[in-house]
Formats: C-alpha cells, sequence, structure tokens
C-alpha cells in the first residue's frame, strides 16, 4: 500500500516538471509581440497673419470695371489771329495763367500803318461829304428858284450820298485796322496752365496758326470705356472709384454723361466720369481703371471670394473656433467690393468676429487644431522696432 502511494506522487512530481519544461521552452522560442505605442495628438495647424481675417460689417458694393484716361474739362487752345513775326511769347510750359493775361505780342507795326492809312482815308471821305453837302444844297436852292432842272439837283444828291457812304466804308476800314492791330496781341480765354508752346520769338506765322495750348485742372474728366451690354445699368449721378496708375489712394468721380453712340470697331460706349481735382495732383494723360457702383450695402458681413469652397455640395469657409479648425456653412448674398478687394455678402452661417481662412491653402481638415503662429502674433502685437544705430 506504501509503495504504490508512492508511485502515484512521483508520476504527479513528474508530470508538472514536463509541463514546466514545456512552457519555458515554448516561453523561449516565442517571438516579441509589437510594442503598445501611445496614441499620437492630432497635428497643429499654424496660420500667417496674412492668412485670416476676422470679419466686421462693412460697406459692400456691387460695381462693373472700366479703363480709360483723364483729360482736363476744360482746354483751350491759343491761335494768331493776325499774320506776322512774334515779338514776345510770356509763358513756358507749366505756368499758370489768369483770364486775360497777355501771353504773345506779334509785331504790329504794319498793323499800326494800316490804322493810319485808314484815319487818313476816313477824313478825306469826311472832306468830300462836306464838299458834296454844299454843293446838294446850292443846286437845291437854285431849282427852287428855277435856275436848274431837277435832274441837275439829283445828281448833287447822289454825289452826297456816295460821299456819305465812302465814309461809312472808311470808317469800317479803320475798325478793321484797329482791331488787327489788338489782335496782335494775344490773351489767355482760360484760367489754368500752359500745357503747350509751339512757338519761339522771331518766327513768323500765319493767322489760325497753333500757338499755344492751356488746360484747367481742377476738374478731371474721364472717357471710361464701357460694354454695350452693361451700359444699361449706367446712370447719370452714379458714384464711381478711380485707381489711378501711379497713385496709392482711389479719387472719386460720377458719371457726367453717357455718349449715344457705340465706338467705331468696338460694341463699347463712353461714359464720361466728372473728378473733382483742387490740389492738381492729377495730370491730362494719366491712365485710371474705373469703378462704377451699380448698388451698394451699408454694414454688411463679407468674405473675400477666395475664402468661399465648394465641398460635397456645400458651401462653406474655414474658421478658427476655440482652437479648431472649423467648416462653416453659409448662405451667400451680394458679390462686389469693399476697401479691401472681391468680396461677397454673408447672410448665414457667420457672426461679426469671426477668424475665417480667406486664401485657399490646400485641403484642409475640419477639427484640426489650429491656431496664429507664434511668430505672426507677435509681429501683430508688438509695435515696429526702430532701427539700430550704427556707433
Amino acid at each position: 500500500m506504501l509503495k504504490q502511494r508512492s508511485f502515484w506522487i512521483a508520476l504527479v512530481i513528474l508530470t508538472l516538471l514536463i509541463v514546466g519544461a514545456a512552457i519555458v521552452l515554448k516561453t523561449r522560442n516565442a517571438k516579441p509581440g509589437p510594442a503598445i505605442k501611445p496614441a499620437t495628438a492630432a497635428p497643429l495647424l499654424e496660420f500667417l497673419a496674412g492668412d485670416l481675417l476676422e470679419i466686421t460689417p462693412q460697406d459692400l458694393r456691387q460695381t462693373i470695371s472700366a479703363s480709360g484716361a483723364l483729360r482736363a474739362r476744360n482746354q483751350a487752345v491759343v491761335k494768331a489771329k493776325v499774320a506776322g513775326e512774334i515779338r514776345e511769347v510770356l509763358v513756358r510750359e507749366g505756368a499758370a495763367v489768369t483770364v486775360d493775361q497777355v501771353l504773345i505780342r506779334i509785331d504790329g507795326s504794319e498793323y499800326q500803318a494800316r490804322i493810319d492809312q485808314a484815319t487818313g482815308a476816313l477824313q478825306a471821305a469826311r472832306g468830300q461829304l462836306e464838299i458834296a453837302g454844299k454843293a446838294r444844297d446850292n443846286n437845291r436852292a437854285l431849282m427852287d428858284k428855277g435856275f436848274i432842272s431837277k435832274n441837275a439837283f439829283d445828281n448833287s444828291a447822289s454825289q452826297y450820298a456816295i460821299a456819305q457812304a465812302n465814309i461809312d466804308s472808311a470808317r469800317g476800314a479803320l475798325d478793321i485796322a484797329q482791331k488787327s492791330l489788338a489782335d496782335t496781341v494775344l490773351r489767355a480765354p482760360i484760367a489754368g496752365l500752359i500745357s503747350r508752346r509751339s512757338v519761339q520769338p522771331g518766327e513768323k506765322v500765319s493767322a489760325d496758326n497753333l500757338l499755344l495750348e492751356i488746360v484747367d485742372l481742377r476738374q478731371m474728366e474721364m472717357e471710361a470705356s464701357v460694354p454695350a451690354t452693361d451700359i444699361v445699368q449706367i446712370k447719370l449721378g452714379q458714384p464711381v472709384s478711380i485707381r489711378v496708375d501711379g497713385m496709392s489712394q482711389a479719387v472719386a468721380g460720377s458719371v457726367v454723361r453717357i455718349n449715344p453712340t457705340t465706338q467705331a470697331g468696338s460694341r463699347s460706349i463712353l461714359a464720361y466720369i466728372q473728378v473733382n481735382n483742387p490740389d492738381g495732383a492729377l495730370r491730362g494723360g494719366m491712365f485710371g481703371q474705373a469703378e462704377l457702383t451699380l448698388s451698394q450695402k451699408a454694414g454688411v458681413l463679407s468674405v473675400p471670394q477666395s475664402a468661399v469652397r465648394q465641398v460635397s455640395g456645400r458651401t462653406i469657409v474655414y474658421a478658427i473656433e476655440n482652437g479648431v479648425l472649423a467648416e462653416k456653412p453659409v448662405t451667400l448674398g451680394l458679390e462686389g467690393n469693399n476697401d479691401s478687394g472681391a468680396v461677397v455678402e454673408i447672410t448665414a452661417g457667420l457672426a461679426s468676429g469671426a477668424q475665417v481662412v480667406k486664401a485657399n491653402l490646400g485641403n484642409l481638415q475640419a477639427g484640426t487644431p489650429a491656431r496664429l503662429a507664434a511668430s505672426s502674433a507677435a509681429a501683430v502685437a508688438a509695435p515696429t522696432a526702430a532701427p539700430a544705430r550704427k556707433e
């Protein structure tokens, strides 16, 4: 009995040893499993200051664009009224002139001689008239007494009438000579600036030769070429904003006239835009781009047109909310312009103060953490530093 019990105990111990050895061998031969990686945080989007826009209520204008050159609304030319030699030219290009200011003098000696001649002819005609008058009166007395016939009297009366006509002719010739002498002095027909001088002292000119050109820059006018399809939307008095080449600020104007016909060789019509220019900053010939306002709204929310996306049939803009990039479904309204350029009205979906991504920056993922880059934030917050001095 004792031997049988010892046998079973030995068998159990042997079995346990075999099982333990098998487990050890399996553990040694087993390949290590993949390590469990900790969860990674979502990537952080950092935007530059120029990528974002905080929207606020602004005025919105619906416009059409046109281009053209500026010219002075009031211009004048000075031409020679009589032929002769130029004695004096008292102004040059760029000089300011006033109305009736003397600009040019032409040699008047010939015209003075004509005045003297006409004056002498008038005096002679007056003498002939006096003689003819006495003869007529004498013949009337003789005819009344029957000493001469009526035909003889009529002849003396005709001579008197001829002498009277000669007086009128001589007086007219004197008036012409005096006017010709006055025309040797040329005066400014308008106030303005000399824009062209085409004559020098000593030159001989003929009547109607162009000598000077004058422009009044206080009021400018732009001839804007508008497509015929858009001209029906243009009305007199419509406000216009003009960006002129070389000027940082736009200038304001208004439509004052519309040409009734299209330009030859094109399907466009000229609209004339008046621009006040009291400081004379605008010059004739400057080229400008005009925006004619068709309609406008005050105090509306708008975003750049580049900020609007179409995603899965929805119209959205991307905005940063609570540090996360969000898709904001929006409803669009009027397309137009404000001070920052081409924009579209947002009638629903955004509130004032929202920070939107104003440019197409590729494939953005809603829900991604986002913020303004630290360098851009510092540049916005910090005042501009003065340049360092070199000692």
